[in-house]
């Protein structure tokens, strides 16, 4: 997987843009600034607008031409982002030290999304957040983006089983139009979520 993220980064456009996901902006600027994990982060539109917004941030991806793209993105505007390259199961920090972990279009197997859902809410203080938007089942039909694969889709029984010790807040699947860089565009079929510990 590695290569093709690489491969799909390896270029001087943003392929998902610069802005960050519209979902995730308005979210966190309804809370006060705090520690911030981002999985997944690839060219690092969402971790720039955090940090730009006074989060402290963490981001990791598997991808090194995605975190290059990331570190100019963030020097451009004039921000630090702590950037790690590293497989989402590897990725570790300590319990109960992190006030938001944002999961914006990070699609998993399943066993690999359980253990990382599962961390997540470890890494969370008490009160903290997770903030998800995702592609749900529905997105195969669409040409916008996303895995082709049913399994790596989202649904909301999936999100309420994963974070069942969470107080869920929000939970909704519906049709948006994406705008988001060359391969996050057109119709959409997303899922969104946001629980608190």
């Amino acid at each position: 997987m590695k290569e093709i993220w690489d491969q799909r980064y390896d270029t001087d456009e943003y392929v998902y843009g610069i802005k960050s996901n519209s979902f995730f902006a308005e979210q966190l600027n309804k809370l006060s600034p705090g520690s911030i994990i981002l999985p997944c982060e690839g060219e690092g539109r969402n971790a720039v607008f955090a940090a730009s917004t006074g989060w402290k941030v963490i981001a990791f991806d598997q991808s090194t031409s995605g975190k290059t793209k990331a570190l100019k993105l963030a020097d451009e505007n004039k921000v630090a982002i702590d950037y790690r390259i590293c497989d989402a199961l590897d990725f570790s920090v300590a319990e109960n030290s992190i006030d938001v972990v944002a999961f914006i279009y990070a699609h998993f197997p399943e066993t690999t999304r359980k253990k990382v859902h599962e961390n997540a809410m470890k890494w969370l203080k008490p009160g903290g957040k997770i903030i998800i938007e995702a592609f749900n089942k529905n997105q195969l039909k669409n040409s916008s983006g996303g895995p082709k694969d049913i399994s790596l889709l989202y649904s909301e029984e999936m999100l309420r089983e994963d974070f069942s010790l969470l107080k869920i807040e929000l939970l909704q699947s519906f049709e948006i139009e994406l705008q988001e860089g060359n391969l996050h565009k057109g119709n959409a079929d997303v899922i969104r979520f946001v629980g608190k510990k």
